[in-house]
């Protein structure tokens, strides 16, 4: 998605109140919908990749989420789709199914709803060269080990620590 396509603007109950340029919502900090899709391959293995240093927000950040922003007038199952496809470079994916949702909010103006999902690819992906700089599947042991030592996209790690902690069965807030 390029910082000239159309996002709907929302507010903190995820009620769309307006349309803006993905640029122009980023420059000015308006609150927006990002679908979150935690992709594993047939071994249980968690996608993981480092971001392009083209990228518009986090570049050159690692993240364990594959997706992106939730289009004007799109549904988050239809992005989380849509930007697993994208980013992964396979087609024909299984619907992602949805986990949770959650406002992430920096307190420094970037502030988004976000939907996590999950989702199995079964096929050799081939990340999109505009997006991914580097990317593997990792177990989950070696990703936890790489929590402390790689940099992090912010949203891409709260959004893991809230899948977990919804997991273990218990709210984080």
């Amino acid at each position: 998605m390029s910082a000239e396509e159309i996002i709907d603007i929302v507010d903190e109950n995820d009620r769309v109140v307006g349309r803006s340029p993905r640029g122009e919502a980023y420059a000015r900090g308006l609150r927006h919908r990002c679908a979150f899709v935690l992709a594993r391959d047939a071994e249980g293995r968690i996608f993981v990749h480092r971001r392009t240093a083209a990228k518009q927000v986090f570049p050159s950040l690692y993240d364990m989420f594959v997706g992106g922003v939730v289009g004007a007038g799109e549904s988050y199952d239809e992005a989380a789709l849509r930007e697993a496809e994208e980013e992964l470079g396979v087609s024909g994916l299984p619907r992602p199914e949805y986990v949770l949702t959650f406002l992430y909010d920096d307190g420094a103006g970037r502030s988004w709803w976000s939907a996590v999902y999950e989702v199995r690819c079964d096929r050799p992906v081939r990340p999109q060269p505009e997006e991914v700089a580097w990317g593997d599947f990792l177990s989950e042991a070696e990703l936890e080990r790489r929590l402390g030592e790689w940099e992090w996209t912010p949203d891409g790690l709260a959004a893991y620590r809230r899948l977990k902690a919804y997991r273990s069965g218990r709210a984080e807030g």
